[in-house]
């Protein structure tokens, strides 16, 4: 029986990320790939041109989950300090749910595949980054924080936390929960405990 078109790609995408979850994080390739889909390399080129062309469809669902997450996060809460730190909360627990995603944003995964990869995942970053800059301008309008404060400065502090967390979370073996003690750290971080 055949199976859906996308079905093989969804399930090459699905293998990939298992692999990655692998705490000693082996180095991916076609051959291991397609040994474990238990299908030649040749069936697997008949959907992905190149490595490359699998790891962009990892990049792909992460941007897709990651920023409709988000877009439903700025919607629904009118905070601008909560927007923040539902987002990286948002994200730190997309991490802890997605191993082998995390070794992708992280860039582990990307070493020594195509640059244009990590490129795409520094976009992305900067798009989290801009997010978390206007939750905290907005903030600001409202008051929750002090208007003299450098938004830009703020933001980029926030998401180095994350991709450190992240990186802690994959260089550990998966075993440093990237959700520990944040609701303390979220306290420092958004200035809670002072209010």
């Amino acid at each position: 029986m055949a199976s859906k078109p996308g079905e093989r790609k969804l399930q090459i995408l699905q293998t990939v990320a298992q692999m990655l979850e692998q705490p000693k994080g082996e180095k991916i390739t076609t051959a291991a790939l397609a040994a474990k889909l238990e299908f030649s390399e040749a069936a697997l080129y008949r959907h992905f041109a190149s490595k490359a062309q699998i790891f962009e469809g990892l990049i792909e669902f992460i941007e897709q989950t990651v920023f409709g997450l988000i877009n439903k996060i700025t919607q629904e809460e009118k905070s601008g300090l909560k927007q923040a730190e539902a987002v990286m909360s948002m994200l730190l627990g997309f991490a802890q749910k997605n191993r082998g995603m995390t070794r992708v944003l992280a860039g582990d995964a990307l070493v020594n595949e195509n640059e244009r990869l990590q490129q795409r995942i520094n976009q992305l970053l900067d798009r989290i980054e801009a997010t978390l800059k206007q939750s905290l301008r907005i903030a600001a309008t409202q008051g929750e924080m002090g208007t003299a404060v450098d938004v830009g400065a703020y933001a980029n502090v926030l998401l180095c936390y994350v991709i450190g967390r992240w990186q802690q979370f994959a260089k550990s073996g998966f075993a440093r929960d990237p959700l520990a003690q944040w609701p303390a750290q979220a306290a420092i971080l958004l200035g809670k405990e002072q209010r």
